[in-house]
């Protein structure tokens, strides 16, 4: 059964930047994987050269982008990736939040994923 997991980062950029690295296939290309398509309603993330696809379940500009894995989707688990954005009204930056899934034994190992991904995107919007 995989388990919830969410945390958060403050970064000094925009909404309006941050929009455009992920709620664009272009953008997450950029740093979430090595590049992303969007063919017949489907994303198609890759890594190196292993694709996964993934369904867009909800987009609701400036605030979140919501995937579900769609090898998740056929087997049933009731999951998602989520990117979501807020501005912080004492220091005017932006707090991004991630919620995604991951089985107990792959927990370390999901987080660190997503730490090096965020790295990437503080390199890329200069925060």
């Amino acid at each position: 059964m995989k388990e919830k997991f969410v945390f958060q980062v403050l970064l000094k950029t925009s909404v309006k930047v941050l929009e455009t690295k992920i709620a664009t296939p272009a953008g997450l290309g950029e740093w979430f994987c090595d590049d992303v398509n969007e063919r017949e309603g489907y994303y198609y993330f890759t890594w190196d050269s292993f694709d996964e696809k993934a369904v867009l379940l909800a987009h609701k500009p400036f605030q979140f982008i919501r995937f579900k894995w769609y090898e998740d989707e056929e087997n049933g688990f009731d999951t998602y990736f989520e990117i979501a954005t807020e501005l912080d009204p004492l220091t005017s930056n932006v707090v991004l939040s991630i919620t995604d899934f991951s089985e107990p034994e792959d927990m370390e190992n999901s987080r660190m994923m997503w730490d090096q991904q965020i790295i990437k995107l503080r390199r890329l919007i200069g925060s």
